[in-house]
């Protein structure tokens, strides 16, 4: 009797049951609504709240860091320009609506101009935008409208409607990002960046333009720095210049209608404030100077994907002559080197990489990738784990895996293979087959789903369907008849014995039955005890 155990069917019982617990949590929301919903601490407003502040803030910590990972990671060459922006931010922050919310603010070491908010005030700006500004009141519009998605809650309601229409769950449709490393991000770290690159609505643009002007006028400065803004925007947005609708049109689109509404909101504000052009320039001298070696890198990059190894080579080194201190440069000069199959030139540049900066997963990843491919599997292990603290990826798996396998650590390879192969990318494919070859042939009811039915003389027939991406063969099922009490009136034996491909069906018949009728199947228990992966 103990080799009976309930197993789902081809349709499966998660779906209904998560949809259930969203319906239930649906109608607890509602409930608690009708006595009087939360108030929107920015606007006022009366809204259903089905994140609390402390799941919230969580919620922003836990993926502050995964996120500036996949846009770049922090711009670490100039400290004293990132305690810069924090400090207009911080001055910002006080005069906000949400004071107490733990703040933070980065520069990334990413040329594309953007700047975001995760729930709870975790908020970035990319390198890129700052160099496109002309004046500290410009830095502080840019800094108060992202204060303001942060403090009335915009991405913490675009995670609750995720909620709601979404069966329980938050759909991470990385791919669709503009992150160079989305695909490969495996887990729940990809949520920050999902919510990065989703477009706000209207009117939480509006929102977050008509309050943030607020805050930056209360906090001192020039309103109007918010409407010039805005107008480059728009000004830009029809130049199409391709840098911004990848970064801050993606999810800010401009319009004019915009601009007109903070034209007025402007008008209703305290006229003058501090402007800042001076000291801004001031602050940012060193990014402006070291803007041609960042050209030349984005170029570069593009090279190499492009398949021009030399070109890529070339450019990096132009980088280096204006900016020997920058990181990035010496790891495209690793990663053309690591193109070429040429690792231990490789592993050099990494290494002049990681020197400079040991907090950028990409560094250590691909060092850790060259160390493998050296013959070094515990200088890989210790480079793709201490990847994996910063950003977990399928690559740092998937090499982990092998490198479980390599020890005969089977268990840490199954628990490497499975989190890479949750990323829809083609090392995420490569470890599914690994995951699959190793595992299934121990817990093949994990690949093979199993239905029992009826034939027309009320014999039990076994339905299987091969859901691993391996061919299978020889799948053994055990089919036992149980009573209404629990007792085992007769068992069988099913084997398809012909080969399975991925994601084929097949019936086998059993000498279980006849049963009484067709409610008896009910009343029927099946486990799969063996199935053989075909090579």
């Amino acid at each position: 009797m103990k080799r009976f155990s309930i197993q789902p069917r081809l349709a499966g019982g998660r779906a209904s049951r998560a949809l259930r617990y969203t319906a239930a949590l649906l109608l607890s929301a509602l409930l608690a609504c009708l006595s009087g919903c939360a108030t929107n601490p920015v606007t006022g407003k009366k809204e259903l709240v089905l994140i609390s502040e402390s799941s919230e803030i969580q919620m922003g910590q836990e993926n502050y860091l995964f996120t500036q990972q996949s846009q770049g990671g922090s711009y670490n060459i100039d400290p004293e320009l990132s305690a810069y922006v924090s400090s207009v931010g911080q001055r910002i922050v006080q005069v906000s609506d949400r004071p107490n919310l733990p703040y933070e603010f980065v520069v990334l070491n990413n040329s594309v101009p953007n700047a975001w908010a995760l729930p709870g005030g975790k908020i970035a700006v990319n390198r890129g935008m700052l160099i496109e500004m002309e004046t500290e009141a410009e830095l502080a519009a840019v800094l108060s409208h992202e204060v303001v998605h942060a403090a009335a809650r915009h991405s913490a309601k675009t995670v609750e409607r995720g909620m709601l229409f979404q069966i329980g769950m938050i759909g991470i449709s990385l791919a669709a990002s503009k992150s160079e490393y989305a695909n490969l991000i495996v887990g729940a770290s990809g949520l920050g960046l999902e919510l990065i690159s989703r477009r706000y609505s209207r009117e939480a643009e509006l929102e977050s333009d008509f309050y943030g002007m607020q805050y930056m006028s209360q906090a001192g400065y020039d309103p109007q720095a918010a409407v010039a803004l805005q107008q480059t925007f728009v000004r830009l947005s029809k130049d199409r210049r391709s840098d911004w609708l990848s970064g801050l049109f993606a999810t800010h689109p401009p319009s004019q209608e915009r601009v007109k509404t903070n034209i007025a909101t402007a008008a209703t504000l305290s006229p003058g404030g501090k402007i800042g052009a001076e000291a801004y320039q001031r602050r940012i001298a060193g990014i402006q100077r070291n803007k041609p070696a960042y050209d030349a890198y984005d170029k570069g990059r593009k090279s190499l994907a492009e398949g021009d190894a030399t070109t890529a080579l070339r450019l990096a080194d132009e980088a280096l002559r204006v900016e020997p201190r920058e990181a990035m440069f010496y790891g495209l000069k690793g990663d053309v080197n690591a193109s070429q199959k040429r690792y231990r030139e490789a592993l050099m540049h990494y290494d002049q990489a990681v020197r400079r900066n040991d907090q950028f997963f990409r560094y250590l990843l691909q060092r850790g990738l060259v160390r493998e491919k050296l013959g070094d599997p515990q200088g890989a292990w210790s480079d793709l784990e201490a990847s994996l603290k910063l950003l977990p990826t399928a690559h740092a798996h998937y090499s982990l895996g092998n490198l479980g396998l390599q020890a005969n650590q089977r268990e840490l390879a199954v628990k490497h293979f499975r989190a890479a192969a949750s990323s829809n990318s083609e090392v995420g494919k490569a470890a599914a087959l690994a995951l699959a070859r190793l595992d299934l042939p121990e817990n093949p009811g994990n690949y093979i789903a199993v239905k029992t039915v009826l034939d027309q003389d009320n014999y039990v027939v076994v339905a299987i369907q091969n859901r691993s991406p391996v061919s299978v063969r020889n799948v053994t099922v055990a089919v036992g008849y149980f009573s209404a009490q629990g007792a085992l009136q007769a068992e069988s034996t099913a084997v398809f014995r012909k080969t399975l491909a991925p994601g084929k069906q097949a019936a086998v018949a059993t000498r279980l039955g006849p049963l009484p009728d067709a409610r008896h199947i009910a009343n029927v228990r099946y486990k799969i005890v063996g199935a053989t992966v075909v090579e």
